[in-house]
């Protein structure tokens, strides 16, 4: 891969400023979004800076796409701070980003989903590509969900025609999902 693109730490979010790159990321897996852009569709050109998330600009600086640098400094911010300000902005960040990692390395697109009532809202091809066919909140092993939990999940993931789905980290980096299947009596 060539250079880096740079994503400007501001605050708890990530800016890439350059046009050409902001597209470039956002076409890597519906990364972001572009500012005053509700809805950008997948063949979509813009000249708008992207704002990502932490999850997302974590991840992308894993994987060596993204070069973060702090607005002020204009230095470097190495990776261990980006987890160190995730975790003061999400609650139990260690376990949702875990799970966005697996589904990002499965090739999944995901994307924040709260307005589902879940962790997130998790596509095959993406936005404006079809419809996110799956909801997933992250558990750990030791998490109980009572019946009332289960059933108003269950009646969620009914209405907004979605999967409702577990994702219960192990040890040595896997992941479990246990995904509910609904039927009519």
């Amino acid at each position: 891969m060539g250079r880096k693109i740079v994503a400007e730490l501001i605050g708890t979010r990530l800016i890439v400023w350059t046009p050409g790159d902001s597209l470039a990321i956002y076409r890597q897996g519906f990364f972001g979004k572009p500012v005053g852009i509700p809805k950008p569709k997948p063949d979509q050109d813009f000249t708008a800076p992207l704002v990502l998330d932490m999850m997302e600009g974590l991840f992308l600086q894993e994987k060596g796409r993204i070069e973060v640098i702090d607005s002020k400094t204009r230095k470097p911010v190495p990776r261990s701070c980006l987890i160190k300000l995730a975790a003061t902005t999400y609650k139990d960040f260690e376990l949702g980003y875990s799970v966005y990692r697996d589904l990002r390395e499965q090739g999944f697109i995901v994307t924040p989903g709260i307005r589902f009532g879940s962790d997130f809202a998790v596509y095959e091809h993406g936005p404006g590509i079809d419809h996110a066919p799956f909801i997933v909140t992250g558990r750990t092993e030791d998490d109980t969900m009572g019946p009332f939990e289960i059933v108003l999940a269950g009646r969620l993931a009914t209405t907004v025609r979605k999967q409702f789905t577990i994702a219960v980290p192990k040890k040595k980096g896997k992941m479990d999902y246990l995904a509910f299947r609904w039927f009519k009596a």
